[in-house]
């Protein structure tokens, strides 16, 4: 069969079995365009390439599924490198389509030329220049499973415009066999065992989750070793949801904002088990103080972040949902041989929760945990939580109770900000049954706006709660503490929109809310709305998040968040 390379390529994204693509057309990729114009893949316009791909990463995340996005030549290409390397550092399975000049005038510096394969090889899993159009389908099944398999991680596929135009016989691709790339999926047997046995003889245990589990699905092995061993756990902000918070063994969220009590537990525990995360600073403050006492079992499925950070000393590479399965059985095995009484390390968990809770001033002024407090309540936990980068997204890692696996979206890694709204666009096409919601800082929406005609234009009912303060607010917060109060081009109070006739605007639902008192009703009028809604949160101005740990100091460090 005789296609051009463009129905190639679609013909192959079909065969995928991609339902949706995020992207945004121009001249190098108008006949892929032409050909999706009849195609049964569903392409959601955005208004900004970036979002393109913040939209493609949130579909992914809520999904399990690869996201795709597309983009033409050039700066189309370019405005899609943030979206990629947030989705590299997060570990999310992603394929980038761009645009091309012809292959003739690669390297002459044409219009809208950009050499983003060169651009993209730090911060892609793998990237292609395809140079004839028949080696398009076993190019794309290749993107989809490097994309998925493994670590999962972006690819990238340039495409120049002759090669979308090109005739070729159209060939199915063949099998697989990918020269070094070979992830491994099993734990090994002699290690999984070591490892339950330290499980069942430590007196002081504590698991951590992290991305990992979510990725690879694992969530329901997670909770089974939880219940069989009692051991309390805390999930990262890339592994929160991975675990109900509301159970009993869960100690909220470590690191530089997270809970006292989990903070605690990493510096004082005798046998730390994490699964699925890669020890980020922002999770471990000063490394060579990190889990002093611990025996450190690490599962990843990178053997690149085995020992990377944090010394192991029973590494385990594999596949977390894999190698749990396979410590569950150990664990069994090892328990009949008896086991530690861990009582005494969960009373003393309990004690650290009882004296160190989260909290906040409850005044009659309307704070911002305040507002994510009752959102969980109204949603019980169970909405898709999207989040932008900054104090909004700790105080909704802090205050938002996940009861659903895989149900907060937020930029872990690379710390996007405007990552929230175009994610949640995302998570919404993924999910349209499910309670969508983005909470975002005044900055942060701002960088992303104009993707509110996105989510009308696609009659998405997402809801995007501003916790509006009128700062720049965890950069303000650092000046606060650490540069005197000098709030050196943080205060956005001047200029910042009317959000409610913003959203109007552009034909979604505004709701001003500036005291307590309205906020339930507004959630609730939100969520109810078959319409995109933004909420303005009209918030305390100065609030901080707390606990904190300073940088460069042990996490046993914070300062904050006592209980006066």
């Amino acid at each position: 069969m005789k296609l051009t390379g463009a129905e190639a390529l679609i013909k192959s994204l079909e065969k995928e079995g991609v339902e949706v693509i995020f992207g945004y057309p121009g001249g190098a990729v108008l006949p892929i365009y032409d050909v999706l114009y009849d195609s049964k893949i569903r392409h959601i316009l955005v208004r900004h390439e970036q979002c393109a791909a913040h939209a493609a990463d949130g579909y992914a995340r809520v999904t399990g599924k690869v996201g795709v996005c597309m983009a033409t030549s050039g700066p189309g290409a370019t405005n899609l490198v943030t979206g990629i390397a947030n989705a590299q550092l997060d570990s999310i399975p992603m394929v980038a389509f761009t645009g091309q000049v012809a292959t003739h005038m690669i390297g002459t510096d044409g219009f809208q030329e950009a050499d983003i394969t060169g651009i993209t090889l730090p911060i892609v899993k793998h990237n292609y220049l395809v140079k004839d159009a028949k080696d398009l389908p076993q190019i794309v099944r290749e993107a989809f499973y490097i994309a998925s398999s493994g670590r999962p991680g972006p690819v990238l596929i340039d495409i120049p415009a002759d090669v979308s135009k090109a005739q070729c016989v159209y060939r199915e691709s063949a099998q697989l066999n990918l020269a070094g790339y070979k992830p491994t999926i099993k734990g090994h047997a002699r290690q999984i065992k070591q490892a339950a046995k330290a499980i069942c003889q430590a007196e002081r245990p504590l698991i951590v989750g992290g991305g990992g589990i979510l990725r690879s699905r694992a969530w329901d092995e997670l909770q089974k070793l939880v219940r069989l061993t009692r051991i309390p756990i805390t999930t990262t902000l890339m592994g929160k949801s991975a675990y109900p918070e509301t159970d009993d063994l869960y100690i909220g969220m470590p690191g530089m904002h997270g809970t006292r009590c989990a903070n605690y537990a990493l510096t004082e525990c005798d046998l730390l088990v994490a699964i699925g995360m890669r020890f980020d600073d922002r999770v471990t403050g000063k490394l060579s103080v990190f889990a002093p006492e611990a025996l450190v079992v690490h599962i990843d499925i990178d053997p690149a972040e085995i020992s990377k950070n944090i010394k192991a000393r029973i590494p385990i590479v594999g596949d977390a949902k894999a190698v749990l399965k396979q410590l569950l059985v150990a664990v069994e095995k090892e328990k009949l041989e008896g086991t530690k009484d861990i009582e005494a390390w969960r009373e003393q968990i309990n004690n650290w929760k009882k004296k160190y809770p989260l909290i906040y001033k409850k005044d009659g002024k309307l704070r911002p945990e305040f507002v994510v407090e009752k959102t969980c309540e109204i949603t019980k936990g169970k909405a898709i939580i999207a989040t932008e980068v900054g104090q909004n997204q700790m105080w909704a890692a802090q205050f938002y109770k996940c009861t659903k696996p895989g149900s907060f979206v937020s930029s872990g890694g690379l710390g996007t900000m405007g990552f929230g709204l175009p994610a949640s666009i995302g998570a919404q096409v993924g999910k349209p049954d499910e309670v969508v919601i983005d909470i975002a800082g005044d900055g942060s929406v701002q960088m992303v706006s104009q993707e509110l005609a996105t989510a009308v234009a696609s009659k998405l009912p997402i809801n995007i709660f501003i916790l509006n303060n009128g700062y720049l607010g965890m950069v303000r917060q650092w000046q606060e503490l650490f540069y005197h109060c000098r709030y050196s081009s943080t205060d956005l109070a001047v200029g910042t929109p009317d959000f409610v006739k913003l959203a109007e605007a552009y034909g979604a639902k505004g709701i001003r809310v500036t005291k307590k008192s309205e906020v339930e009703s507004a959630i609730k009028e939100a969520i109810k709305s078959p319409k995109t809604v933004v909420v303005d949160f009209v918030v305390e101005r100065e609030e901080n998040v707390f606990p904190m740990v300073p940088s460069g100091v042990s996490i046993s460090e914070m300062i904050g968040g006592e209980i006066e």
